[in-house]
This record gives C-alpha cells, sequence and structure tokens, in this order.
C-alpha cells in the first residue's frame, strides 16, 4: 500500500504561478502510473499566468471559486467542478472568491518542466 500525505510535500511555485504540492509523480515516486497529481492554490484575487501543457490536464476544484479561461472561452467553475484542458490550449484561472482556490491538477501524461509553457512574461 502507498500512501503519500500532501501535507508532507514540498511546496513551490509553479511556472503557472500558483502554488504547488507534487503529491503523485511518476519521476520520483515508482508507482509507474501514467499520470502525475499536484494540488495547488491560488491567492483570493489572485490569478495564475496563461501557459499551456503540451498534455491533457484536468482540474478538480476542492475550495473556493474562479473563472477558468481555457482559449477564447471563460466559465465560472466552483467547488466539486472538473475542467477539462486540451492538450497546447492556452489556460489561466483566477480566484474570484473569498477565499484560497484550492484544485487538484492531473496531468497525463504525467507532467514536466518540458511540457509546460508560460504564455506571460
Amino acid at each position: 500500500m502507498f500512501i503519500k500525505r500532501t501535507q508532507d510535500c514540498p511546496t513551490h511555485i509553479a511556472i503557472d504561478g500558483c502554488t504547488i504540492r507534487e503529491v503523485l509523480q511518476p519521476a520520483r515516486d515508482t508507482l509507474g502510473l501514467p499520470y502525475s497529481l499536484a494540488v495547488a492554490e491560488v491567492a483570493v484575487g489572485a490569478h495564475t499566468y496563461r501557459h499551456r501543457l503540451e498534455h491533457t490536464e484536468v482540474y478538480y476544484l476542492l475550495a473556493g471559486r474562479g473563472l477558468m479561461h481555457i482559449e477564447n472561452e471563460t466559465a465560472e467553475v466552483v467547488v466539486g467542478d472538473a475542467v477539462t484542458i486540451p492538450a497546447h490550449a492556452v489556460q489561466w484561472i483566477e480566484n474570484t472568491g473569498h477565499e484560497i482556490l484550492r484544485f487538484i491538477a492531473l496531468v497525463n501524461p504525467p507532467w514536466t518542466i518540458e511540457v509546460d509553457q508560460r504564455c506571460d512574461p
């Protein structure tokens, strides 16, 4: 049995500017998983940088509310929403609520720095 606690994972700033904890990362966890899983946070009133991944990504909202931007589409997102972000799509999320926006980011194939590109300076 493999259990990894989010609170035991180091926090760092992702390429899109959000705070992130990589919970499952096949490059470090020898589980043979075909995806990576992270918990991300965006502060009240903040937003991530526009960026794009070469892989498909799914956000699942755990806390807060915001606006999800994918290419030319924008939609409100709330706790319990799952958002599929196609590979190569320009994306960003903004926190429009009064608490930290927290979500799971699932990337398939697994996220690596080489597949993530910031679109803003």
